[in-house]
């Protein structure tokens, strides 16, 4: 059947997409027959809390959202937020003859179009419409060739979500009790907070070692020109023999790992590289290898995240926003995937467009074919590639900022794709000579020529590490034959120190997750999304850092839920949902033994899963967690960095006990800079509650105190002065001006700052003008109008005609003259604009004239990268505009008389069916507060997505 508006003139034709961009696209592509409207995502889920779930339900079914005892029924909700929408979704579908579901075509997609047709009950046809492109030619395709709901597809999903809401709801609570409250634990987030965790335990042990070698500049005595070098630089490799040590040959503690090789100290480098200055060299021998590099193989999910991390500085959560734009009108193919195969229409379109436009050269004979490495991977899917038969090219589609450049991205790396090997040479050269005292020290060089760059013309991977050299990257060495002599042009001594392992970055993680096989693909932008917003991870520049709360929370799951966050144990569970999913194994008998253990359910499933523990008798017994020790680590030199409830701090000794010393550590810094010389530095620093003296007219003390808004100065009333109720005393506090200090702040100096605001004076009509500080500095007010001061002293300089003579000048109306920028970070790649960091009304952000974006908690003036300012950026723009909320209407007033009255005049099936409202209206007053305090109880704030 073909969607136009012949066929669709006997009936309508309800199409319901998940997003609105999405229904506004297709909507243009079906004929006048059909009605395309969105449901907005999810519209049904289980429960967020206690009072969503039905009355009928009690007990654990309440919490949980899972009746555990009943095979692990679900109890599904629709979301608040989208009653609305599905009443306008039943209203269409009382109105249509057919209904298409036409959601995305992976396991959620799959989902959301089962609870549309158990929500939505619908009485006509239902269809199951899939497409992974938004082009005219495939919607009127998916259309004429529907198929059925993929039950099994369902039932995975369902049981992963069952999984995750058991995972989060019952080890979330354990870390509110045993750490802090309103923590979250996930089946992939706790993993993915694990290994940036032990990474940063690895940095932490870790020791460096100091190294030196040698580096010639040797010449051939001959002119040279770009394809023949005239020199070349060679690394010093062997002395007698003996390799030279390397970074490679250190481990982590900073020791050798293999004796057979020569470790050079400063002393040795240096006295050798005098040894060799007036020695002769020759070429020993000259080796040489074919080079041949083949394409990358088309976008998924994961490597698109990583390489628009290392090209274009997006995050994967900005990639992923930007993707679903571009997918959502039509210009690539579906986003989640972990497919790497193309179509032959796609094929075909890229071999055209290489011939098109890098000539038949570039053309290998046969089309390339990519076989998906990914396990499990859904192969239904195709790569991320241009949607359409003919590819546009980046200048054709019109887009503009970060669509365009990961548009270009995409098209780039399919056409690269389908083209021909590069081909060069590679080349050793080694270099000889005898020192001075006899030693024989080798030098080796490397070069690489490429003769043919193949698809190098069009793409060329990046990498995350930023020392690395890319795949196009030349190094010519001069034409040497072996026995040719060498004169010696610099020999120098060079001092390396071995780094710690790179943190990670939201690239490399994704790309460690993948690799461990360690929960979905299509999932790592919102599970680093998750373990950011948490506060488990900050960021520094690109960098991932864990905070000490991660550290506490993995203590506390590698300890006691050891199980639940071992890296191939979550792999092993992956493996069984999607056994699961090709229905090898069946998801009750899974789930109870995941749940209860093995005793509940060995008589039912003897071989499946026998790596699964009982979750339930894991999170019943918590005596054994000491909730002090868990979040205890030791520094050094009796120094321990403890997580406390308000944030970390470091202690020495016992509390009450002679000598005992506390201070806070900043929550921005990263473990690995917290030594023992930093601890006692913040031991030093002025902390607590310094005394300054008595008020002289009230007799109370005079304190000095750091708070979380900065430092300020505070009276301490007498003891019984009633601090609440309508006699409540407030005792008089003022922040400490700019200028001031903790340790320097004096008695006078609180007195003077608890006087403001001060009195000035009044103006001729009576009017008071006061001098006071405010959030942003200092000011005058004289009635409802203010007037900024220049600076905090004159607050109690200020005279009278001085403020009159201020208020007399017209009000500056409009922005005040822009501040100078706090730093300049370089040009947006995208805007091409300058971008610039700022400091706002709420605190410093980015800007490149055109977005601005907020510097996070975790990101410093100081200390802010280019690439991190454009990240920020992307991620703003990502987002789109921000939504104006419209204003609410006031509340209807209650019935009047009058029309009661006139209610009783309506018809006797009104009348009933007003009473029942009135009646469930007067139920739900009744059981609010039950339910209120129910929902307290939930694990609301746990996150189980994962």
């Amino acid at each position: 059947m073909s969607p136009t508006s012949e066929t669709a003139q006997g009936g309508r034709r309800l199409v319901i997409v998940e997003s609105p961009a999405k229904a506004k696209t297709i909507k243009g592509y079906l004929g006048p027959g059909y009605v395309v409207e969105a449901s907005v995502g999810h519209i049904r889920d289980l429960p967020n809390g206690a009072a969503e779930v039905p009355e009928k339900y009690t007990g654990e079914v309440r919490r949980l959202g899972v009746d555990v005892e009943h095979d692990f029924q679900p109890i599904y909700v629709v979301n608040a937020d989208k009653k609305a929408q599905v009443r306008k979704l039943k209203e269409l579908l009382a109105e249509s003859d057919e209904l298409f579901l036409a959601t995305d075509e992976d396991r959620e997609g799959e989902a959301i179009a089962w609870h549309l047709q158990e929500v939505l009950k619908p009485k006509v046809p239902v269809h199951r419409m899939v497409f992974h492109e938004i082009t005219k030619d495939a919607i009127r395709d998916a259309v004429a060739n529907p198929r059925e709901l993929n039950q099994r597809m369902v039932d995975a999903q369902e049981t992963r979500r069952i999984l995750d809401r058991l995972y989060g709801y019952e080890v979330s609570p354990v870390l509110w009790k045993k750490v802090m409250p309103k923590l979250s634990a996930g089946r992939v987030q706790s993993v993915a907070t694990r290994l940036v965790v032990e990474r940063e335990r690895e940095r932490i042990a870790f020791r460096s070692a100091e190294y030196w070698d040698l580096t010639g500049t040797f010449s051939t005595g001959r002119a040279g020109d770009p394809s023949d070098p005239s020199t070349l630089v060679a690394r010093l490799n062997t002395v007698d023999g003996k390799r030279v040590a390397q970074g490679r040959d250190f481990g982590a503690n900073g020791r050798l790992k293999n004796a057979e090789v020569l470790h050079l100290d400063e002393a040795n480098a240096r006295a050798l590289a005098a040894a060799l200055a007036d020695s002769s060299f020759a070429v020993r021998s000259v080796e040489s290898k074919p080079y041949r590099r083949s394409p990358y193989a088309p976008f998924r999910t994961t490597t698109l995240q990583q390489e628009a991390s290392r090209k274009l500085g997006f995050g994967a959560k900005a990639t992923m926003q930007v993707a679903q734009k571009l997918y959502e009108n039509g210009f690539i193919t579906y986003m989640r995937t972990d497919s790497t195969t193309l179509s032959e229409t796609a094929v075909a379109a890229a071999r055209a467009q290489v011939t098109q436009l890098y000539g038949a050269d570039y053309l290998p004979e046969k089309a390339r074919v990519y076989a998906g490495k990914v396990k499990n991977a859904q192969e239904a899917h195709e790569a991320i590639r241009p949607s359409g038969d003919r590819f546009r090219t980046p200048a054709e589609t019109g887009l503009t900022g970060d669509q365009f450049r990961l548009y270009e991205l995409i098209w780039k790396r399919t056409v690269a794709s389908q083209m021909k090997d590069a081909t060069g040479n590679s080349v050793t050269v080694r270099i000889g000579g005898t020192a001075r005292d006899g030693r024989d020290a080798e030098f080796t060089a490397s070069g690489k020529t490429i003769t043919f760059h193949g698809f190098m013309k069009a793409y060329v991977e990046g990498a995350d590490d930023p020392n690395a050299e890319l795949d196009d990257r030349e190094r010519r060495l001069p034409q040497v034959a072996e026995g040719d002599a060498l004169a010696a042009d610099e020999i120098t001594a060079d001092g390396h120190a071995t780094k710690p392992p790179a943190r990670y970055t939201e690239a490399s993680l994704v790309k460690e997750l993948e690799e461990r096989e360690i929960g979905r693909p299509s999932t790592y932008a919102s599970i680093i999304g998750t373990i950011l917003d948490r506060g488990y991870v900050f960021k520094k520049g690109t960098a991932l850092v864990p905070s000490f709360l991660s550290f506490a929370v993995v203590n506390l799951l590698e300890k006691h839920f050891g199980r639940l966050v071992d890296y191939d144990f979550t792999a092993k569970m992956e493996d069984d949902l999607d056994r699961i999913a090709r229905g090898e194994a069946q998801a009750v008998p899974w789930l109870k033994r995941f749940y209860f253990g093995s005793e509940e359910a060995s008589d039912i499933v003897p071989a499946d899963g026998d790596h699964l523990g009982g979750l339930k008798e894991l999170v019943t017994d918590l005596g054994a967690i000491d909730a002090r020790e868990i979040s205890s680590f030791p520094v050094g030199e009796g120094i321990v960095l403890r997580v406390g409830r308000y944030g970390p701090y470091v202690e020495r000794g016992e509390k009450d006990a002679e000598g005992h010393q506390r201070a806070d550590v900043p929550d921005d810094l990263a473990p690995d800079e917290l030594t023992v010389a930093y601890a006692e530095e913040l031991f030093a620093k002025p902390s607590g509650e310094f005394q300054l003296g008595a008020d002289p007219v009230s007799g109370n003390q005079i304190v000095a105190k750091d708070g979380r808004y900065g430092p300020y100065v505070t009276e301490v009333l007498p003891e019984g002065t009633p601090k609440t109720g309508k006699n409540a005393v407030k005792p008089r506090t003022a922040s400490l001006f700019k200028s001031m200090s903790l340790d320097t702040v004096t008695l006078d100096d609180a007195l003077k700052l608890m006087s403001l605001p001060r009195v000035v004076g009044t103006d001729a009509e009576g009017v008071e003008i006061t001098a006071q500080n405010g959030r942003y500095g200092p000011y005058l007010k004289k009635g409802t109008d203010s007037r900024s001061l220049e600076s905090e002293e004159q607050l109690f300089t200020i005279t009278l005609d001085e403020a009159l003579a201020i208020y007399a000048q017209p009000k500056a109306r409009g922005r005040a003259a822009a501040k100078p920028p706090l730093k300049e970070l370089g040009t947006d790649p995208v805007s091409e604009r300058p971008v610039v960091v700022k400091d706002g009304r709420f605190g410093p952000y980015v800007t490149d004239g055109e977005t601005n974006a907020t510097l996070r908690r975790d990101d410093d003036v100081e200390t802010i990268t280019p690439e991190r300012g454009y990240e920020l950026l992307a991620e703003k723009r990502a987002k789109g505009p921000a939504k104006k909320t419209a204003k609410k209407a006031p509340a209807k007033k209650a019935t009047t008389a009058k029309k009661a009255t006139a209610a009783k005049k309506t018809a006797v099936k009104k009348t009933a069916a007003g009473k029942t409202t009135t009646a469930k209206k007067t139920a739900a007053k009744k059981t609010t507060t039950a339910k209120s305090a129910a929902a307290k109880k939930t694990a609301a704030a746990a996150s189980v997505e994962e």
